[in-house]
C-alpha cells in the first residue's frame, strides 16, 4: 500500500550527468531525494559510450575524460546522501488522492514521491546493430559498438563503419594507436562536425565513401578481413581487418513513460519555463526536455536541473518564499572538503 512506502520530496528518473547534478542541487535545497537509474551503474551514456573521450565544453573544466567526469559527478551527487536505486526501469505512474505520485518499476518496486524529475536522456539507448548475418559471430571479441579502452586497439587494423560524430571522433582518437584505420560510409558527405571531418581527412585515416560494409570473414570470433562495396557502382574491395567498430546510431526507447499522457514532440517532452510538463508535479530536464532555444549540451542540462528542483520545491510548498541559493555560503557545505 502507498501509505507503507517511504515518501520522497523528489524522485529523479535517470542517473546520467544531468540527473546527478540535479540530485546534488536537490540536496542543497534540503529535499529528500531519490535517483532511479535503469543501468547497473551511474553516469548514463558517458561512461558507457565514451569513457576515454575528452570533454571540452563544460565551463571551468578545460578538458576531462568521460570516466573522470563521471566519477566527479557521482561524488558531487552523493554530497547530501540521496537514495540511489540501480537496475530499475520506471514503468508506470499513478497520481494518488493525496496528490503524491506512485511510480512502479519493471521489477514491481514501488516509489512514492511528491514530485518527479525526468532526466532520462533520450530514453534507453541501444546501438543499431550491423545488419550482416555473420555479425553476431564477432560481437564482443572483434566487433564493437563503442570503444571502452583505446589501448585494446593498439597496433591493430581497425575498420570503422559510420559517418556521424562518433565514427569520426573515434577515427581521430585512434590515430597513433591503431596500425591502420579505415572509415567506411555509405554517403558521399559526412554528417559530423566540420572541423573534426577536416582533421580526419588530413590524417592517415583511409576514407571510403560512398561505400558500405558487405561482409566479414574470420575464425573463432575474430575478424580477419572485410569486404566493402561502392554504393553506386557495386565495385568491391577486400582488406585485412583485426577490429570493426560500428557507429550506425542508436535506437531510442523512452519506454512506458511515453504513455503517461505527457505532451510529446519529436520524441521529447514539452516543458515550460519552469521545466514542468503538462502533468503537475512532473518535470523534465536535459536531452529529453523540449523548450524554445534548447541547448543540447551537458552544460545546458546543468541549467535545467536547478530550475526543475526550484519548481518542484515551490510545487510542494507554494506559499513558502524560495530564497536564492549559493554553494559558496551554503552552511552544510562549508564544513565539507
Amino acid at each position: 500500500m502507498p501509505q507503507d512506502i517511504e515518501l520522497y520530496d523528489v524522485t529523479i528518473v535517470g542517473g546520467g550527468p544531468v540527473g546527478l547534478f540535479t540530485a546534488f542541487y536537490s540536496g542543497m535545497r534540503e529535499m529528500k531525494t531519490k535517483v532511479i537509474e535503469f543501468l547497473p551503474f551511474l553516469g548514463g551514456k558517458v561512461p558507457y559510450f565514451y569513457p576515454e573521450k575528452v570533454i571540452y565544453d563544460i565551463g571551468g573544466i578545460p578538458r576531462i575524460t568521460g570516466e573522470a567526469f563521471t566519477e566527479q559527478l557521482i561524488d558531487q551527487a552523493k554530497t547530501f546522501d540521496p537514495t540511489i536505486v540501480l537496475n530499475e526501469q520506471v514503468m508506470h505512474m499513478e497520481k494518488q488522492p493525496s496528490g503524491h505520485i506512485l511510480l512502479t518499476s519493471n521489477n514491481g518496486a514501488k516509489h512514492l514521491t511528491k514530485t518527479v524529475i525526468l532526466a532520462t536522456g533520450f530514453g534507453s539507448l541501444k546501438s543499431v546493430k550491423l545488419a550482416l548475418p555473420e555479425a553476431t559471430h564477432y560481437e564482443g571479441t572483434s566487433l564493437h559498438y563503442t570503444i571502452r579502452k583505446m589501448t585494446d586497439f593498439e597496433g591493430k587494423n581497425v575498420l570503422i563503419s559510420g559517418g556521424g560524430n562518433s565514427a569520426i571522433d573515434w577515427a581521430n582518437e585512434l590515430v597513433g594507436i591503431a596500425n591502420s584505420i579505415s572509415v567506411v560510409y555509405r554517403k558521399s558527405a559526412f554528417s559530423g562536425i566540420e572541423r573534426n571531418i577536416s582533421k580526419m581527412m588530413s590524417s592517415s585515416v583511409d576514407v571510403y565513401q560512398p561505400y558500405q560494409l558487405t561482409s566479414l570473414s574470420g575464425e573463432n570470433g575474430f575478424v580477419s578481413s572485410a569486404t566493402i562495396a561502392h554504393t553506386e557502382s557495386g565495385s568491391q574491395k577486400e582488406f585485412p581487418v583485426d577490429s570493426v567498430v560500428v557507429n550506425h546510431g542508436f535506437e531510442i526507447d523512452l519506454g512506458p513513460i511515453s504513455e503517461w499522457g505527457l505532451k510529446m514532440e519529436d520524441g521529447t517532452i514539452v516543458v515550460d519555463g519552469k521545466m514542468e510538463t503538462n502533468i503537475p508535479g512532473i518535470f523534465a530536464v536535459g536531452d529529453i526536455s523540449n523548450y524554445p532555444h534548447k541547448l543540447n549540451l551537458i552544460a545546458g542540462g546543468f541549467h535545467d536541473g536547478p530550475i526543475a528542483v526550484n519548481s518542484a520545491k515551490l510545487h510542494i510548498s507554494p506559499k513558502e518564499e524560495l530564497k536564492p541559493l549559493y554553494s559558496t555560503n551554503h552552511e552544510p557545505l562549508l564544513g565539507k572538503k
